[in-house]
């Protein structure tokens, strides 16, 4: 299995608790997500703990997709990780850190992936999945600019 590494970094002028707690609230990784992916939130705890399950929906180039994700760390404010339990993904595991920084936060993603279906995963990932990784992070990116503005 071929596993791939998508990393981010972003400051934001914000208190470390105040970009943490807006994380810790499942309904907002929406607002986070391209309207391209038609992500739709299917159940999830009101606040995130270890062991907290997050069951969506979503479509990815016209394909439905149910995706569930698990909490397998959590360390307020500094740090979680989310990892797929069942979904599209042979491998899912999404890092998040937020460290106190130059009067904000810097806010750190290291996501590592697999695809299924060998050959034809890494196919699918050279011809469209590592792009739409990037869009996506990029969105993120944007989102959160938009969200914690100066």
């Amino acid at each position: 299995m071929r596993t791939y590494i998508l990393e981010r970094e972003q400051w934001l002028p914000k208190a470390v608790d105040e970009v943490f707690s807006f994380f810790s609230r499942p309904e907002n990784l929406s607002s986070l997500t391209p309207s391209w992916l038609d992500f739709r939130m299917v159940e999830a705890p009101a606040a995130l703990a270890v062991e907290s399950l997050i069951h969506y929906r979503l479509r990815w180039h016209g394909v439905p997709i149910r995706w569930t994700t698990e909490i397998s760390e959590w360390n307020p404010p500094h740090r979680f990780v989310d990892r797929s339990v069942s979904g599209p993904y042979a491998l899912w595991n999404h890092e998040h850190w937020f460290a106190v920084q130059g009067g904000g936060t810097t806010m750190r993603d290291r996501v590592t992936y697999a695809l299924p279906l060998g050959w034809a995963g890494r196919v699918a990932h050279w011809m469209r999945v590592k792009r739409d990784m990037e869009e996506l992070f990029d969105f993120r990116a944007q989102a959160m600019r938009r969200l914690f503005p100066d």
